[in-house]
């Protein structure tokens, strides 16, 4: 890690001046940055979630356990817009975003969302510093400052010496490191992370979650992470646990 890196603030959506939601979040810095209400999903005759609540702090990493099948990433993949609910709504900083259309959830998703998944999804065609750009050009960012950021980033996450390697010239937590600079070189106001540690090694895995609560320490990053590994869980601020499409209680 190298000291001099200037992390930028997150993102998070303007509110109008004066209103009770700009009061709100002032005095209450660890408002709800995302809010979902009564969320349901069938695929054909299967119900999968089943009125779910799920509520998300600015700053805060919420851990989503449950067993496989239970409707972890269903949930994961609806609030991260990947997918759209049967019912309900889902609020990010108070904005309804389940009613955008799909080209509005492209654009919302690229520039207020960052997503790292178990198995890294880097390009093979491309090195890892084309990689962490990609989201950056889709946003049409200059690409002097997009690659400054980039390059910012792999050095943040000790690979500065790696930003010409592809992916297969990468060790796992290595290619998982590139993917978490990608999911962060938009700003985003919240990161998903399905499984993230679940392809690695025990030691990456912990270098992993160190991270992911450096980040959330240094810079009030916002974390919701599906995931079967127990000790990452417990380290969170909160554990929740899916159980036959709802959230037990």
């Amino acid at each position: 890690m190298v000291a001099n890196f200037k992390y930028q603030t997150p993102r998070v959506l303007s509110v109008p001046s004066n209103s009770f939601a700009e009061t709100f979040i002032r005095f209450n810095p660890f408002y709800y940055m995302l809010k979902a209400s009564n969320i349901h999903k069938s695929y054909d005759t299967l119900h999968v979630l089943k009125g779910v609540d799920f509520s998300v702090g600015k700053g805060e990493i919420v851990s989503i356990v449950g067993k496989s099948g239970a409707g972890k990433s269903t949930l994961l993949h609806i609030i991260g817009t990947l997918d759209k609910p049967d019912s309900g709504s889902v609020l990010y900083d108070g904005r309804e975003i389940s009613a955008l259309n799909t080209n509005e959830l492209a654009s919302f998703r690229n520039e207020h969302i960052g997503f790292i998944f178990q198995f890294h999804h880097l390009l093979p065609e491309f090195t890892a510093l084309e990689n962490v750009c990609i989201p950056g050009f889709i946003l049409k960012t200059p690409e002097a400052k997009v690659k400054k950021r980039a390059k910012e980033l792999l050095d943040y996450l000790g690979l500065s010496e790696r930003l010409g390697h592809k992916p297969n010239q990468l060790s796992g937590g290595e290619q998982q490191r590139v993917a978490v600079a990608r999911a962060l070189i938009n700003n985003p106001g919240i990161i998903f992370a399905d499984e993230p540690s679940g392809n690695l090694d025990s030691a990456s895995s912990k270098e992993l979650h160190d991270l992911l609560f450096k980040l959330r320490n240094d810079f009030q990053q916002t974390f919701v992470i599906v995931t079967h590994n127990e000790e990452l869980a417990d380290m969170s601020d909160r554990k929740v646990e899916m159980q036959d499409g709802r959230l037990a209680q």
